[in-house]
């Protein structure tokens, strides 16, 4: 019988609230460094990625993409279109199954045989810098004193305050991915990553969409990013409108009736998509001293927070709201905990939205490289010059890069492009490696792939690729 109370400064006890991606990964790396861990969950293990946000999603996002194609694709001259019929609870059973087997692979099957991993169900709420109350969903409480503690309890969909919304049956992306039926209209509120995501998914599988954008689509990534992901969208009649924000939310007769600056909109369905807020309120931070901004926990470059002993790490946390992120904090948390010296280096980050085409950057944009004081030269490809979207007969999009005036060192990549997010790797590693563009140009990489236009695209800094034979070096 493990005691996850008994401590010992050979084998720490560490408490981990939560299961999701930083906490999973701290109480593994933990562990194998010779821990004793109590991992605390108040709802469904596996947090966030595995059962509501990136698995379920992507399985949307890929039906929605095949369903797309079958009714429309560059090859309609030669091949029959016929736009599918959409049996939704079909769709929503095969998504939930697949969710269900990677929770249990992944997250409950490994936390069940794990010899020293102890899981309590139940709210954590720190008593002081080495203790914690759990109170279960059954009114019980128990004490876990600790040696150690990690803070994984993520994020939640962040809603704003728009008059009389609180008061409508809005959708958050929770709530959207196990939709039972497809809505004739639908409406989101929200331009960042998963507002463009679900809202071209939707589209794609029968929904008539408009996208309520604060300023424009995308407006964290470089201007040419949202432009070309718009133009995506008017391309399959999904409505975007700028600079248009929501004043009120009414529900009336089972329709959404939205006031907005572009005038009175109505859709069957309201998804509120505007980001995601730290779930952080009920641990009782403030008074043993871990200190928050806007609810996220700040951590320096160990994962620790202003309590030592006490590190945090993923969606609760002012680090950057990716799964890879937290699990790669979760992990050199873990490390640190344990007598190590990890850090979480975030200067070569790749990002990806899943739409289609697909965005993909990583390091600075033009703008950014030029508000850290350094000179910049930039080059701009469009997937004309691109032999693998040519033999696609899908020429939308581009690949921008970003590089030091002088050196020719590679700061930054954009890309708007079909299947970015398997390109975008390479270039991280090339910005790791501090390579020029120069070197990168004079690379091998395979013909009639996408990546192949990080090439062409370094190449354009010296010559004129439209002069290159199709795969010429």
């Amino acid at each position: 019988m493990k005691n996850p109370d008994s401590m010992s400064d050979k084998h720490p006890h560490i408490a981990v609230i939560g299961s999701g991606g930083a906490a999973m990964a701290a109480a593994l790396k933990a562990a194998e460094r010779g821990a004793r861990i109590t991992l605390i969950e108040r709802g469904t293990i596996g947090g966030t990625c595995v059962n509501i946000g990136c698995v379920p999603s992507k399985i949307l996002i890929r039906a929605a993409h095949i369903a797309h194609q079958r009714g429309e694709s560059p090859f309609d001259a030669g091949l029959s279109a016929q736009a599918p019929e959409v049996n939704r609870p079909a769709m929503l059973a095969q998504q939930q199954g697949r969710v269900g087997e990677l929770r249990n692979a992944k997250y409950e099957g490994i936390l069940r045989d794990h010899p020293d991993i102890t899981v309590l169900q139940g709210d954590a709420r720190f008593l002081d810098t080495r203790s914690l109350l759990v109170r279960s969903s059954d009114g019980g409480e128990q004490t876990v004193h600790f040696d150690r503690a990690l803070i994984g309890t993520g994020a939640r969909p962040a809603i704003p305050p728009v008059s009389g919304l609180a008061e409508t049956p809005y959708l958050t992306s929770t709530s959207a991915l196990v939709l039972e039926e497809i809505p004739r209209r639908i409406m989101v509120i929200g331009a960042s990553a998963v507002a463009v995501e679900l809202a071209q998914a939707f589209a794609r599988l029968g929904s008539q969409v408009t996208v309520l954008a604060r300023s424009h689509l995308l407006s964290r990534e470089d201007p040419a990013v949202g432009e070309a992901v718009e133009a995506a969208f008017h391309r399959e009649g999904i409505e975007v409108l700028r600079q248009t924000e929501a004043s009120r939310v009414d529900y009336l007769d089972n329709e959404f009736v939205v006031a907005t600056d572009a005038g009175t909109l109505r859709a069957d369905q309201l998804l509120v998509a505007t980001g995601r807020t730290p779930n952080t309120d009920s641990l009782n931070l403030e008074a043993i001293g871990v200190e928050t901004r806007g609810g996220s926990i700040i951590t320096d470059d160990h994962m620790q927070t202003t309590v030592p002993g006490i590190h945090a790490a993923g969606d609760c946390t002012d680090q950057p709201r990716f799964v890879y992120v937290a699990a790669a904090g979760g992990s050199r948390a873990a490390v640190n905990m344990t007598g190590g010296d990890a850090t979480l280096d975030l200067s070569a980050m790749p990002v990806v939205v899943f739409t289609d085409p697909q965005v993909a950057t990583v390091g600075l944009t033009e703008a950014e490289a030029i508000s850290q004081g350094l000179k910049v030269d930039t080059r701009f490809l469009d997937l004309e010059n691109v032999p693998r979207a040519l033999v696609n007969f899908d020429t939308n999009g581009f690949i921008k890069m970003v590089a030091e005036q002088g050196s020719g060192r590679l700061l930054g990549v954009q890309a708007v492009t079909g299947e970015a997010g398997e390109l975008i790797q390479t270039a991280v590693m090339a910005i790791r490696a501090r390579m020029t563009v120069q070197e990168i140009g004079d690379e091998l990489f395979p013909y009639l792939t996408m990546v192949e236009g990080l090439k062409l695209c370094a190449q354009t800094f010296t010559k004129d690729v439209k002069q290159l034979s199709c795969c010429a070096a």
